[in-house]
């Protein structure tokens, strides 16, 4: 992909279209547990609310990935509740089928990491090796449990290396069903008075349909039930398969936006249907054209919009953003995350992988791209971060 050419697009030119933002407070009441302050932040136009669509959401719109995944286990209702009171944006579900055809919130359908099934002596059996998206995997799977075996589980923090506060509350949550997040979002969208946006991702679409799981027909049904499968509904609808976005846009018309990895791979559906395009070629003016005819966004890997160098440091930005928006598509790249291991090296402090580092720093540099978004999994940080972009 082509990088950015001198003077072409200079930070903060972008800035005025973006500055709907307000400021953000830091709140108290968190450090005796270890965690930041709550950050809030509500819009002067709407924060989404009154069915304006994805175009009256505030810019950079924060979405919380996973929920506030920095803070307790993933994809937990107690991990998109905290992202809510945080003042999140839009909040993340990942969407996996059980074997009786449900659609439950877990990253992955290997759930070995996730949750407690390894301490389960009944289902010791159902331990096996599977081969995803043409990956080998070895522990238990979605598809492979009931709704109600799969209820008979906990949730449990991811990386427990990194996160080791997170696990305080391995245990507390079970794993939730798509239909019980729109439950709670409906709830706290009625005592809030404003719409609780979603960003609700297919995983592995391919992979599930081959089971006679298919993943884009229940989600459409799920939607009409609960209105949110019109044009201005409060949600994203985002696949990292194309095809999966295309199936999606000819049952439902809320928006949708299609995940791009990094640039020498291939979607999975390529990969089963013979297009030799990567991600490389998708990027590119007649790759985003292609993707504008069906999808209202990308989410690409932070990479594609700034890649490192060899060093590990950030270098200079690409032209996506600007191509992205030439065809006319908006932008959430993921994922910001507060831990040095995760940062580009010159954003790093001090030598403990699991340390925050300048996130401020980092997010700075991101938004002076003219992203629309971004993914955290502290979306309290964000939140200050683009307050501080937008008031500067």
């Amino acid at each position: 992909m082509a990088t950015q050419e001198s003077g072409q697009q200079q930070p903060g030119t972008d800035r005025g279209r973006r500055a709907v933002l307000g400021a953000a407070v830091l709140g108290a009441g968190t450090a005796a547990i270890g965690l930041p302050g709550v950050a809030r932040a509500d819009a002067r136009h709407g924060h989404g609310r009154g069915g304006g669509g994805y175009k009256s959401l505030p810019k950079p719109t924060v979405v919380a990935h996973r929920g506030a995944s920095g803070y307790r286990p993933e994809h937990t209702l107690g991990a998109y509740q905290l992202a809510l009171d945080m003042g999140a944006h839009v909040i993340e579900q990942d969407v996996v089928p059980t074997k009786d055809g449900h659609l439950v919130c877990r990253h992955e359908n290997d759930i070995t990491g996730t949750t407690d099934v390894a301490a389960h002596p009944e289902f010791a059996s159902r331990k096996t090796t599977k081969s995803v998206d043409g990956a080998s995997l070895t522990g238990w799977f979605t598809e492979d449990f009931t709704l109600a075996e799969l209820k008979t589980l906990r949730a449990k923090e991811r990386i427990p290396g990194t996160r080791r506060h997170n696990t305080l509350y391995d245990g507390r949550w079970e794993v939730p069903t798509l239909e019980e997040v729109f439950r709670w979002a409906e709830k706290e969208g009625r005592k809030r008075g404003k719409e609780i946006w979603l960003h609700i991702e297919t995983k592995h679409p391919t992979y599930f349909r081959k089971l006679g799981l298919g993943l884009e027909e229940p989600l459409a049904k799920l939607l009409r039930r609960y209105g949110r499968h019109k044009k201005n509904s409060p949600n994203f609808l985002q696949s990292f398969e194309p095809s999966s976005i295309q199936r999606l846009a000819k049952l439902v018309s809320a928006p949708r936006v299609v995940l791009l990895s990094g640039a020498a791979s291939r979607p999975w559906d390529f990969v089963e249907a013979g297009d030799p395009r990567t991600v490389a070629d998708l990027v590119t003016p007649k790759g985003l054209r292609w993707m504008a005819g069906y999808a209202q966004g990308i989410g690409p890997t932070l990479d594609l919009v700034i890649p490192r160098k060899s060093d590990g440091t950030l270098g200079t930005p690409t032209t996506l953003v600007r191509d992205a928006h030439a065809a006319g598509l908006i932008l959430h790249p993921y994922t910001m995350r507060n831990e040095n291991t995760f940062l580009p090296v010159n954003f790093r402090k001090g030598t403990d992988p699991s340390a925050y580092g300048d996130a401020f720093g980092a997010f700075k540099a991101y938004f002076e791209t003219g992203i629309d978004g971004i993914f955290s999994d502290n979306c309290d940080t964000a939140l200050l971060a683009a307050a501080d972009f937008v008031n500067d």
